[in-house]
């Protein structure tokens, strides 16, 4: 019913910046809110930024000021601008779509790599 695929991922010196996307095919128009989630080695999976469908943004406290959260128009493909990246950045970052067909549901991209170097 929903896909996602994420992409933008990759290696990067501290200070530097990446943009993720997050492809969503499917029932598209049926997204509540989508979401960029990391997951270090050892820890858990932690919200990063989220997106509902009216806009609005919610941020974790350690990235505000410097990841963004965008939707293209036609809603199918979301970012996270990351600036002035930092080593405790590094972890697999999901991107995580709510989407409602009678009830909610959950889908989850397969994740892609960031890599901040010091």
């Amino acid at each position: 019913q929903l896909d996602l695929v994420e992409s933008g991922g990759g290696l990067v010196q501290s200070g530097g910046s990446l943009r993720l996307s997050c492809a969503a095919s499917g029932v598209i128009l049926r997204i509540e809110v989508m979401g960029w989630h990391r997951q270090a080695p050892g820890m858990k999976r932690e919200l990063v930024a989220e997106i509902t469908r009216d806009g609005i943004t919610n941020y974790a406290d350690s990235v505000k000021g410097r990841f963004n959260i965008s939707r293209d128009s036609a809603k199918s493909t979301m970012y996270l601008q990351m600036y002035n990246l930092k080593p405790e950045d590094t972890a697999v970052y999901y991107c995580k779509a709510i989407f409602k067909v009678r009830s909610l549901f959950e889908r989850w991209g397969q994740g892609t790599q960031v890599t901040v170097s010091s």
